[in-house]
């Protein structure tokens, strides 16, 4: 909560008098009086500073604090139930047998949990190949996409070469071209690459360069080291940091929230990446589950479907859950800036 400077002047000049009440003559003190008034003044500009649609005084009413709590609390569980429903729904469908579900699928567990789905999905299916392949391209994918954003953001700007306002009108254009456009030149493009003489179809570079080539990403990164202090920067110049080390001490520490924010949407655009990957990753053997999956669903029974969708979405649930706290605060700054 902050105070205005006059607010601050008489909170200090209060907090003076009552430091020398104790040794000052009688006569010479503030009344009490008067320090109550002059604290309570203090309390209520504060409070007014932060007051919102609905004021302090009037959440202290009761027909006014009740109505607002019950609809606080309607929101809450409608947004519970729209957010987790289907998750949960899926969790418990995965350990529900094939008919229970058809016939009673809101009920929980009528005729108990067949925990066999899970094993069957895993094993008999091999959920478990699709589930390291997908992993693979996840990671791939984040690796190089993390790497071209923080990079091109650096450089735009950061170091900002003569040239990086060209660049930077040609990255933001790349935004507004449809991406279905681009599929058939991208595909001939991997299916005979330059200066390498080889197809890559069927390889994992088929799908981690393109993702990599991220034109949003750059450009989030970029407006987010706009924003960090200069005088930082110069400071590292002047004790004799070159580019890289500028890079990698001082402009990686102050980026864990923008790069944690690219993370997150880059692994879970990998994970339910479909178009592309069925059209690079041909082979059975190295397709990732978005795209094994749906070919899978004539061939096994409904629960042990579900249970393979529900062992594919553990992975986006993890990543929520560790990087909530990025999304929820942007603190991260204190690597670098000190006081």
């Amino acid at each position: 909560m902050s105070l205005t400077p006059n607010l601050v002047e008489t909170a200090r000049v209060i907090e003076t008098a009552d430091s020398t009440a104790l040794l000052a003559p009688p006569s010479q003190t503030i009344p009490a009086k008067g320090r109550a008034s002059a604290r309570r003044r203090i309390q209520a500009e504060a409070e007014a500073e932060d007051r919102g649609i609905v004021s302090v005084a009037d959440w202290r009413r009761r027909h006014v604090r009740w109505p607002l709590n019950a609809g606080h609390s309607v929101l809450l569980v409608a947004l519970v139930v729209t957010g987790l429903g289907p998750i949960l729904w899926l969790a418990k469908s995965a350990i529900t047998p094939t008919q229970d579900t058809l016939r009673t699928p809101m009920l929980v567990f009528p005729h108990g949990v067949d925990l066999q789905n899970l094993a069957t999905a895993w094993t008999t299916v091999h959920i478990d190949v699709q589930f390291v392949n997908t992993l693979w391209v996840a990671l791939g994918s984040w690796l190089l996409q993390v790497l071209v954003a923080a990079t091109g953001g650096y450089v735009l700007s950061v170091l900002r070469p003569k040239y990086a306002a060209v660049i930077n009108a040609l990255v933001l254009g790349t935004l507004f071209v449809p991406a279905v456009v681009l599929l058939v030149p991208l595909y001939l493009t991997i299916l005979h690459p330059p200066l390498i003489g080889t197809s890559l179809i069927n390889t994992y570079w088929a799908v981690w360069l393109p993702a990599g080539a991220n034109a949003f990403n750059i450009l989030l990164v970029k407006r987010f080291f706009d924003n960090l202090p200069r005088e930082v920067f110069e400071a590292a110049r002047t004790d004799g940091a070159g580019p890289v080390r500028l890079f990698w001490s001082i402009v990686l520490p102050m980026s864990r929230p923008i790069l944690g924010v690219v993370s997150v949407f880059a692994i879970i655009n990998a994970w339910k990446d479909y178009l592309w990957p069925l059209l690079v990753l041909r082979d059975p053997a190295v397709q990732p589950l978005s795209v094994r999956l749906p070919t899978l669903q004539q061939a096994i029974q409904l629960d042990v479907y579900l249970a393979a969708l529900a062992i594919s979405t553990l992975i986006p649930i993890v990543l929520f859950l560790v990087f909530q706290r990025m999304f929820l605060r942007s603190a991260g700054l204190g690597g670098a800036v000190k006081g």
